[in-house]
């Protein structure tokens, strides 16, 4: 600003003195303005790169997950494979032996082997499977078979024996005897089958061994 100290104290240089004020404070305002403007661009545009950067690391983050799901999808399907093909593997086994055996198991001849008996009632929204299923005329055997048996897997078995009865109820009179067939037994399994009068079942090199001296009728 224009040094107003020799402006003479007259209206008009009162007037000159009052302009140069505005127009100083003007200025002063209108530089505030261009500063304001400039800093706020650059918070703009830092805001702007840092929303950018975010948006980057969560595209990263969702093609790294999406990969690491699909590894784990493709891995539980072949485990899934593998484990289901076992299964068949074993179920193969231990039906052709009864099947094509004299069918003499539990102390009783067996007339029919029957396997992958499905029940399914809507109603109760129930469904279960039975693997392997002997019958004659007054007594019937359920058959579960696992690849590798556990002891959980003992009162699961229990547990089907009324819903066999409800789906076929032709049987609901006979007696009933249990077992469990597996490649292999975890450790104390075999015993908690005998313990629960449950037949064991099992691959010993090329033979099928069957254990069948303490059973129960259910």
């Amino acid at each position: 600003m224009e040094n107003i100290e020799n402006t003479p104290a007259t209206p008009e240089g009162i007037w000159v003195i009052l302009n140069r004020i505005s127009l100083s404070i003007e200025e002063s305002r209108a530089d505030s303005e261009r500063h304001r403007k400039a800093f706020e661009q650059e918070m703009a545009a830092s805001r702007g790169e840092r929303k950018e950067s975010e948006a980057r690391f969560e595209r990263e983050m969702a093609t790294s997950r999406a990969e690491f799901d699909r590894r784990m999808k493709n891995l539980d399907e072949m485990i899934g494979g593998v484990s289901n093909s076992n299964g068949m593997a074993a179920e193969e086994l231990f039906y052709n032996t009864l099947d094509n055996g004299d069918k003499k198991i539990f102390g009783e001849q067996f007339t029919m082997c029957y396997r992958n008996l499905f029940f399914h009632d809507k109603s109760r929204k129930k469904k279960n499977e039975f693997d392997i299923v002997l019958v004659n005329g007054k007594s019937m055997a359920i058959v579960e078979v696992k690849y590798k048996a556990r002891k959980e897997d003992i009162q699961k078995i229990i547990e089907k024996i009324p819903d066999f009865k409800l789906c076929f109820p032709q049987y609901k009179d006979h007696r009933v005897y249990l077992g469990l067939a597996a490649m292999s037994f975890d450790r104390g399994a075999e015993k908690q089958c005998t313990d629960h009068g449950i037949a064991v079942l099992k691959q010993v090199d090329d033979a099928v061994l069957i254990n069948d001296k303490h059973l129960k009728i259910y």
